[in-house]
């Protein structure tokens, strides 16, 4: 795996207006998974586990969120995505169902509880770090057209919702080959120039890599079939 190093001040970004500022500490309910969510992000789950399925259940009812904090090594890690519950389909009789959540804001956890008050599933006190939005567009339209390098190399059809001027590196990192720990790594990123020069670096160096692949790929299906070249003259 390609280890790309998170961005830092160095990578063209501006002043962060109250870079420091934190909101106070909140009570959610927790469900961590082996991935990261974005803000932004559509996910679609099934719920099988009774724990979870109360969660979800309890958060149709009150309409409020909960937080889905990466697993990362078999540790919940120390950030996460506030998500929202959008949509609840095929519920079976014992209670199995599809849902789809969209995810709102990052956090970050302060403390752990092994089970929230009165209930079967786990919670986390959280913050919500300040977090600059605001994109280089050329740095967008170089991360976007590099993406699209890869998936032509890897004859895949991505097609990217809504105006590309308006996508963000949320929008783009999911497309872009990243490991979870990767994806961790951008997720921790508090600022927008900062993850757009992560995906630029991570493409930047897996390009080159897959299109030698690629091309091996190519040398070893045409291995055994009849060969028209020309001779060398001597």
């Amino acid at each position: 795996m390609i280890d790309i190093q998170p961005s830092t001040r160095a990578d063209r970004c501006p002043p962060m207006a109250e870079a420091n500022s934190i909101s106070m500490n909140e009570l959610i309910p927790i469900f961590p998974l082996e991935l990261v969510v974005y803000p932004g992000e559509q996910l679609n789950l099934h719920i099988f586990e009774p724990r979870y399925k109360q969660l979800i259940n309890d958060c149709a009812k009150t309409k409020a969120p909960f937080g889905i904090p990466t697993v990362l090594n078999q540790k919940i890690a120390g950030r996460g995505t506030l998500a929202q519950l959008t949509e609840i389909m095929n519920v079976q009789p014992d209670g199995q169902m599809d849902i789809r959540a969209r995810g709102l804001k990052v956090f970050r956890i302060a403390r752990l509880i092994k089970l929230y008050p009165g209930k079967l599933y786990g919670g986390a006190e959280v913050e919500y770090p300040a977090d600059q939005t605001g994109g280089d567009l050329n740095l967008v339209a170089l991360v976007l057209a590099d993406l699209k390098k890869l998936h032509l190399i890897l004859k895949l059809e991505k097609k990217f919702l809504g105006n590309e001027t308006a996508l963000t590196s949320y929008d783009l990192a999911h497309h872009a080959g990243l490991s979870l720990k990767q994806e961790y790594q951008l997720l921790e990123l508090g600022e927008e120039c900062q993850r757009l020069a992560y995906l630029k670096r991570h493409l930047e160096q897996v390009l080159p890599v897959v299109a030698e692949m690629e091309a091996l790929k190519e040398k070893i299906k045409l291995n055994g079939h009849f060969k028209n070249l020309p001779g060398f003259e001597l």
